[in-house]
């Protein structure tokens, strides 16, 4: 499956969530602290996507999802050799950074590699330093990569056919996770920058 074929995939899978998680919205009504902030629905709830995991960062220690999500969080999966996809969804958070910097809301971004093979913390560290100040670079073995991409339900195939070039297949939604509440929606790639901060800024001042 290709590129785009599996983005049409992942596209597909927010529709059944969305509408599986549509009675169970509806039941939980105002105990919803988050409620006026929500667009996406996910069966069972957002806190559904995401669990414990363990990677290497771009300066090559090792870290927990603990650790990493200290502040609102918009975390990504991708690779660093992404030729199109992911420089525009990293840039379009990076973008939505600097909006809710500017509103005085404290927010980092978080790259998760599904490439372990070529993304070294060297090479996510050179990403991210090119993207923004405030995103932070993860890789990891194979199994540490897909144990966490399991936990927020990401599919990825890696296309290796031998040549430096190779592609991998992502799923593309962009999560936002906060310190304690832990996910609390996701952004398809339509979501432009600024409604994206708009509505961090709103998760982040309910918290």
């Amino acid at each position: 499956m290709n590129e785009k074929g599996l983005i049409a995939v992942g596209c597909a899978a927010t529709v059944g969530l969305l509408l599986g998680g549509w009675l169970w919205m509806e039941n939980r009504g105002s105990d919803d602290p988050f409620a006026p902030c929500r667009t996406s629905v996910v069966a069972g709830g957002t806190e559904q996507l995401g669990g414990p995991f363990e990677l290497t960062d771009e300066t090559g220690a090792r870290i927990t999802d603990a650790d990493l999500f200290t502040k609102p969080t918009l975390l990504y999966f991708g690779y660093a050799y992404c030729p199109d996809v992911c420089p525009l969804d990293n840039s379009r958070n990076a973008e939505a950074l600097d909006l809710l910097s500017a509103q005085g809301v404290d927010a980092q971004a978080a790259f998760i590699s599904v490439d372990p093979k070529r993304d070294t913390p060297e090479v996510m560290a050179d990403y991210t330093f090119n993207m923004h100040e405030n995103m932070i670079g993860l890789t990891g073995s194979e199994e540490d990569i897909a144990a966490a991409a399991k936990e927020f339900r990401v599919a990825y195939q890696i296309q290796d056919d031998g040549t430096p070039d190779y592609l991998v297949s992502h799923t593309t939604m962009t999560y936002l996770v906060l310190p304690e509440a832990g996910t609390v929606e996701f952004f398809n790639r339509d979501v432009t920058p600024e409604r994206m901060a708009e509505q961090v800024a709103c998760f982040a001042n309910a918290a």
